[in-house]
């Protein structure tokens, strides 16, 4: 049987057909594999960074943790605050010293009301709305101890109405006694006060 060179050629682009594609696909899947494995030896590498650093945080926690408690324990630093364990106990604390702080001052609480709390608040807080009647120098003596109060204590909103009559006639006028301290025309006064307290770990 004769072979023609026709033939021929077509048999060697077979043979050759036959050992050149199974080496492109274990090129390719070579290729394919060492891509895959940088990218998972970058992701390794990502992974061992990270894990590092969430360490170095994990070894500063307990200091962290023990200044904390250090500074719960300090004494000086609690008297800013109402120690209380939960916050309806601070806003009790809160309001008994508002209400001893208008007596104080010679006013006259008429009402006073607990606020609701914003569970948010960091540090958590606590207010009241009170409102008095009194005379100007016994609202500023109030502000004064407002300001000046262990817990601290800060007005949020406050709002004032006077109770003086309109102006009496120039006859009336003239028999009207002096205005003096204990005869100051009234003031009907609003406030919202509030303080901070520490909420108790556990």
């Amino acid at each position: 049987m004769t072979i023609t060179l026709s033939q021929r050629t077509s048999c060697q682009l077979l043979l050759s057909l036959l050992i050149l594609l199974p080496l492109g696909l274990i090129s390719l899947i070579a290729v394919s594999w060492l891509t895959e494995n940088q990218t998972l030896e970058d992701q390794i590498q990502t992974d061992l960074e990270r894990l590092q650093r969430y360490r170095g945080i994990a070894a500063t926690l307990p200091a962290l943790q023990q200044a904390l408690e250090q500074e719960r324990s300090n004494d000086a630093f609690k008297a800013f605050y109402f120690d209380a364990d939960t916050p309806a106990l601070a806003g009790a604390q809160l309001q008994t010293q508002v209400q001893e702080m208008v007596r104080t001052a010679g006013a006259r609480p008429i009402s006073t009301q607990i606020l609701p709390t914003d569970a948010q608040d960091d540090p958590p807080r606590v207010s009241v709305r009170i409102q008095l009647q009194g005379t100007i120098d016994q609202l500023f003596q109030l502000l004064y101890q407002v300001e000046s109060a262990r817990p601290f204590l800060l007005i949020e909103q406050m709002s004032i109405r006077s109770q003086a009559r309109s102006t009496p006639p120039p006859a009336r006028r003239a028999a009207r006694r002096p205005t003096t301290p204990d005869n100051q025309d009234q003031l009907t006064v609003r406030l919202d006060i509030f303080g901070y307290f520490l909420r108790h770990a556990g």
